[in-house]
């Protein structure tokens, strides 16, 4: 599921990330005899809580470095591709550069399809966004809107009650499309206002603190010690933690304008019928057979910036004293560029499936996700074609906050209740907090159609230009998991992708911890145990130990 972008009001801004006191909780599987944890991270544990174990450190992380120490000393392993679906990719990245998958067969900038795979130059992977110009598609429609535009006139004026059964069940899904289109035509102005409620704050509290500051330049530690002189001023007071928040979110004014822009794209062409989304691309969208499009350019400047942390958490180079340590070095990333600012296309994303299969991918990690999918028919047989090949599929769960079992998001694995994929892994997202705050409150869950949880809030990731940044969303959660299965294979390569998604539901750690799924309105609380299908968070240690069980009975 894509990042999600949280332009928070001032009473979410008040709210800072880190632990309170924890309840008393208790693992189920895998450790045992852990130490409450009471005190919140420390900024070292920011930066790879996710990578910790809970019973050496008292962190609900995946135990990936406690494997490294105990279990993967002197041990070697193969190289494993793992595709990933999404935007362009910072490929120069100084912790990414190192851990891209080559194709062999294709010879650099010769403009000649080296290896005959119908796709010239793709020499790190292909970008079934752009043209031989050189151009890209930044922005796409929202899928409820071509679900309209497809049927808008084959049912006007129709009534459910008068249909045949296949029609009936279409009509349900136009409807349902037409009223989240509705939805998102009637919030444009509250999006527009807020954008600019935004920069006028900014501004605002940039002019107030000028007082102090003539030169405008300032310091988190600067505005702390103004405060501690001014205890009294309620203004400055309330000025200073505004501040604080912009900064310590990243919201610059290049930031918030980009939102704004963000805003202005939505309506212009995401909610926008005479909008060609396929001018750049030139293909025929209704024939899948129409498939060699594209370019091979993986990096540019795109407005939705998204693969390069996904990347980094499942892939950066580890032990080279720089940036983050990935799940493991073996890891080859094959950027398959599908994703822009808006929805996915269905025919992208067949066809970023298939050129990932056909060039290698063993894994596939796909964090993007939608509410509707005009021709699924085709993502279906894709991921079919994935799984007669022996390919997993991994994928964020959204970042709704809601039951997946009560509302299908695309892609899934299954129809009208019925499973059809055996190599297919949706994951939450889980945080650091060991109480009712251990699902993150954006995860999607769902005892049907969830399979497991992973880290998915304040990771620590590689960002554009050789840069780092912490991000959140079931989108980070996937590529840990991706990458725990990629782990799995390098040092077991015989388990097959039905095995390693066995593994790595079964070997889970569960805790017995109630968890809220309610709002800030009303609170609910539910075993964690029922959010997923396994009831756990994924366990690099864990599951390299069932690995090797595994292997030895063969």
């Amino acid at each position: 599921m894509k990042k999600q972008k949280h332009f928070l009001l001032f009473s979410v801004l008040l709210v800072l990330v880190g632990c309170t006191k924890e309840k008393n909780y208790s693992p189920v599987s895998g450790q045992t005899n852990t130490v409450n944890r009471v005190h919140s991270l420390t900024e070292d544990e920011k930066k790879d809580w996710y990578l910790k174990d809970i019973e050496l450190d008292s962190i609900p992380g995946i135990s990936l470095q406690r494997a490294y120490d105990s279990l993967l000393v002197g041990k070697k392993g193969k190289d494993v591709i793992v595709a990933v679906l999404d935007t362009k990719l910072d490929i120069h990245h100084e912790d990414l550069k190192d851990q891209l998958w080559v194709n062999k067969g294709e010879i650099p900038d010769n403009n000649i399809d080296d290896d005959k795979n119908g796709y010239v130059d793709d020499v790190h992977g292909w970008n079934f966004l752009g043209n031989t110009k050189k151009e890209d598609l930044l922005y796409e429609k929202y899928s409820c809107l071509r679900i309209v535009e497809e049927y808008e006139s084959y049912f006007k004026g129709k009534q459910k009650k008068n249909l045949n059964s296949a029609d009936s069940v279409l009509f349900v899904n136009y409807t349902k499309a037409k009223e989240e289109f509705n939805q998102r035509i009637k919030k444009k102005k509250r999006g527009f206002d807020y954008a600019d409620m935004l920069l006028k704050s900014l501004a605002d509290r940039e002019k107030a603190l000028q007082v102090y500051f003539p030169n405008g330049i300032y310091s988190l530690n600067d505005l702390d010690s103004l405060k501690k002189v001014y205890p009294n001023d309620k203004v400055l007071q309330r000025d200073i933690l505004i501040r604080s928040n912009f900064m310590k979110w990243g919201y610059t004014k290049e930031f918030m304008d980009e939102n704004k822009r963000e805003v202005v794209a939505m309506f212009d062409k995401k909610l926008n019928s005479l909008f060609d989304e396929r001018a750049v691309t030139g293909d025929d969208s209704s024939d899948l057979n129409d498939a060699f499009y594209g370019n091979g350019i993986l990096f540019g400047d795109v407005p939705f910036k998204h693969a390069i942390g996904v990347a980094g958490l499942l892939g950066a180079t580890r032990n080279n004293k720089i940036g983050i340590d990935g799940i493991s070095n073996h890891i080859k990333i094959m950027p398959v560029v599908m994703v822009a600012s808006g929805d996915e296309h269905d025919k992208d994303v067949a066809l970023a499936i298939r050129y990932a299969v056909d060039n290698g991918a063993q894994i596939i990690n796909m964090s993007w996700g939608k509410n509707f999918s005009l021709h699924s028919d085709w993502v279906i047989a894709a991921m079919k074609y994935a799984e007669g090949k022996d390919v997993l599929l991994v994928t964020g769960s959204g970042n709704d906050g809601r039951s997946n079992d009560v509302r299908n998001i695309y892609p899934d694995d299954n129809v009208h209740g019925k499973e059809f994929l055996s190599n297919f892994i949706s994951v939450g997202a889980t945080g650091f907090h060991l109480n009712d705050k251990l699902k993150t409150s954006f995860s999607n869950y769902g005892k049907e159609n969830v399979d497991l949880f992973a880290p998915g809030t304040s990771m620590y990731t590689t960002a554009t230009k050789s840069t780092y940044e912490s991000g959140g969303g079931t989108s980070y959660s996937s590529p840990i998991v991706a990458g725990v299965a990629a782990l799995l294979k390098s040092y077991y390569p015989s388990l097959t992708a039905v095995q390693l998604k066995k593994v790595l539901l079964e070997s889970g750690v569960s805790y017995a911890i109630d968890v809220n799924i309610g709002d800030r309105k009303k609170e609910k609380l539910v075993p964690f145990s029922s959010l997923s299908k396994s009831g756990k968070i994924v366990n690099a240690y864990n599951a390299l130990l069932m690995a090797e069980k595994i292997s030895k009975t063969r």
